[in-house]
């Protein structure tokens, strides 16, 4: 390609084929790892921006020569790397004790850049930076999990009876595997008992919760299902 604004079929083909490789590679970590955005959707943000690039570069080559018209190649692309925001905000959940998908909407965002990247030709820089994002969602993230301490939070809920000391057997249940309350809510249905004889009433209590470790929550809950009085168990 001699001329700065023609483009070939075949070179054509080789930047689409490409940004569905590398768009493909970073959705299919996301895709195992069972987020909202996937490899599909990586696929389309990348091909798309890659599309978009190669529209704004080559798209208009009849209007050059024309005395009027000034052709900006980056005047399109600004305006995916705004729009894709709309889509990232999509994969943000917030859930009342955490925020989760700004990684995944950090990927789409890096993504729709690697796409304009193949766009525009260049091919070293778009699977340098694929190879970067890809060992940092997948080798980082069994880094994060297994040698760097965080606080883990969950909101766990217990129902039982008040008669068994459910408060207390709980709050001893956390202490003794370091797991601190932040904040503990109880309800009473004083007017509902759950035994008539046993004169004891049906409550819940909701804990949330912070660790250093991270909690099996099928283990918890396990466990505090075997405690007296509680007969109903929910971690979040």
């Amino acid at each position: 390609m001699t001329d700065p604004w023609i483009i070939d079929n075949t070179h054509i083909f080789l930047r689409i084929v490409a940004a569905v490789l590398l768009g493909g590679l970073i959705g299919w970590e996301r895709e195992r790892s069972s987020h909202a955005a996937g490899l599909r959707t990586h696929i389309l943000v990348s091909v798309g921006s890659a599309l978009i690039m190669l529209l704004s570069m080559y798209g208009f080559v009849a209007f050059v020569d024309q005395p009027s018209v000034r052709v900006d190649p980056a005047r399109l692309a600004t305006a995916v790397i705004s729009g894709i925001g709309f889509l990232g905000a999509g994969t943000i959940l917030f859930t009342g004790k955490s925020i989760t998908g700004l990684t995944t909407a950090a990927s789409l965002w890096v993504v729709a850049a690697i796409g304009l990247a193949v766009g525009a030709g260049f091919y070293f820089a778009a699977i340098l930076t694929t190879l970067f994002v890809f060992l940092t969602l997948l080798v980082l993230n069994v880094v994060e999990q297994r040698y760097i301490r965080g606080h883990h939070t969950h909101v766990v809920t217990v129902r039982g009876r008040t008669g068994t000391g459910l408060m207390e057997k709980v709050s001893d249940f956390m202490k003794e595997r370091e797991v601190r309350i932040r904040k503990m809510e109880v309800h009473v249905k004083s007017d509902a008992p759950v035994s008539e004889s046993e004169g004891s009433s049906a409550a819940e209590i909701t804990m949330h919760l912070t660790s250093e470790k991270r909690m099996d929550p099928a283990e918890m809950t396990h466990q505090l299902l075997n405690m007296e009085g509680v007969y109903s168990v929910a971690i979040e």
